[in-house]
């Protein structure tokens, strides 16, 4: 059960202010009752709720895929920085949902926000081996010393081995390097730290698959969609979360 108001500010009805509103001008029904108390509790998933008419599709949980923009934090907040949550539309903010993981501020590409803490948990716990796919443009050549480097295992500047990787050459010439690399971790600027490891630099780096969700390629940088459900559904599946 939970309190009317909350459930109508989560569904984008308003402030509580604005909800007491609606209320006191009887716009609001529960179970065909017109209801003027903004904090009687309800069970939104039983009963028939009405605002000005209107029957409200409740949802606990928003599923946000985002092509994150270079610029941009991985935060719900940053008193210096604009963040992905900032680039959502009100009707999605109010679920006060939050990134999975991070990408770095410079990283683009496939950014899950959800307000779901045990999906979270699971995307971003080592237990999971939940496989991370980035494209990568890099500096300098690269060779197959390289590739079994990452098979091995990188030992980062501070002393971390990271667990085994997969590097892909899409192509390599003198003046740099097209990539794909495969983790299953996700350290502070870990791709980048798993090149400077072997004297290389990352020029660009976008994710483009989390597990088996993939990027849209329809969605611009910036831009953003619910998830379907079938992506939703393979997901959970997945993350044994059916």
């Amino acid at each position: 059960m939970e309190r009317l108001d909350k459930v109508l500010s989560n569904l984008g009805y308003g402030s509580r202010k604005e909800i007491k509103l609606l209320m006191k001008n009887g716009e609001v029904e529960v179970d065909g009752e017109v209801i003027k108390d903004s904090s009687i509790k309800v069970d939104p998933e039983k009963s028939i709720i009405k605002v000005s008419g209107e029957e409200i599709n409740y949802r606990e949980y928003i599923y946000i895929m985002m092509n994150k923009p270079a610029g941009v934090v991985s935060a719900t907040f940053d008193n210096y920085d604009e963040t992905v949550v900032d680039l959502l539309d009100y009707e999605d903010s109010v679920f006060n949902p939050f990134p999975v993981g991070r990408l770095d501020k410079d990283t683009e590409g496939l950014l899950l926000i959800t307000n779901d803490g045990v999906l979270n948990h699971r995307l971003t716990s080592p237990k999971w081996h939940v496989d991370k796919l980035y494209y990568a443009d890099i500096d300098k050549p690269l060779g197959e010393e390289d590739i079994k480097a990452f098979e091995k295992g990188i030992v980062l500047d501070d002393g971390y081995k990271c667990l085994p990787a997969k590097l892909e050459i899409i192509s390599s010439s003198e003046d740099g390097s097209e990539v794909k690399v495969t983790i299953q971790e996700g350290k502070y600027h870990q791709v980048k730290r798993m090149f400077e490891s072997l004297e290389k630099n990352v020029i660009y780096l976008k994710r483009m698959r989390m597990g088996n969700l993939i990027l849209d390629e329809n969605l611009d940088l910036g831009e953003y969609r619910e998830l379907s459900e079938k992506e939703l559904l393979e997901l959970k599946d997945m993350l044994e979360m059916g």
